[in-house]
């Protein structure tokens, strides 16, 4: 198996927790040493980083699934291009719940180094949540 179809693996089996809701099974994807570069404002960092994250993404939309749009992988870097979309039924970010399904776009870039993930990137569309959210005028 190539580099580039270990990565794809990698990323597959990340994805497929997330959307199962089953991120403490994949914590043996990361690197002890792992670091989220576009980690939330007053997160832990590595892998207790990720873990409150996705705590919060699961609190605020119990629901949240994500649809690979897009795949690029090459030598040790692979990105994603998804659609989330989730039912607003917890806080989100201090935000109280309001009860309405949003559908957003993220960026998500793993750097992959001994076939564990060592370092992610991402963006999302954050504007977009809060307007659908109505909490900010579109």
């Amino acid at each position: 198996m190539s580099l580039v179809e270990q990565n794809k693996a990698i990323l597959n089996r990340y994805m497929t927790a997330v959307n199962n809701h089953t991120v403490m099974d994949v914590l043996d994807l990361f690197a002890d040493n792992f670091t989220d570069s576009s980690a939330p404002p007053g997160m832990p960092s590595g892998k207790e980083g990720f873990l409150a994250a996705h705590q919060v993404l699961e609190t605020a939309f119990p629901d949240v699934r994500f649809t690979i749009d897009k795949v690029i992988a090459e030598g040790d870097k692979i990105g994603v291009v998804a659609t989330g979309s989730g039912t607003n039924a917890g806080p989100f970010f201090g935000i109280p719940a309001t009860g309405k399904t949003v559908t957003w776009w993220g960026v998500r870039l793993l750097r992959i180094e001994n076939g564990k993930i060592a370092e992610a990137w991402g963006v999302f569309d954050q504007m977009g949540i809060l307007q659908q959210m109505g909490v900010i005028p579109p």
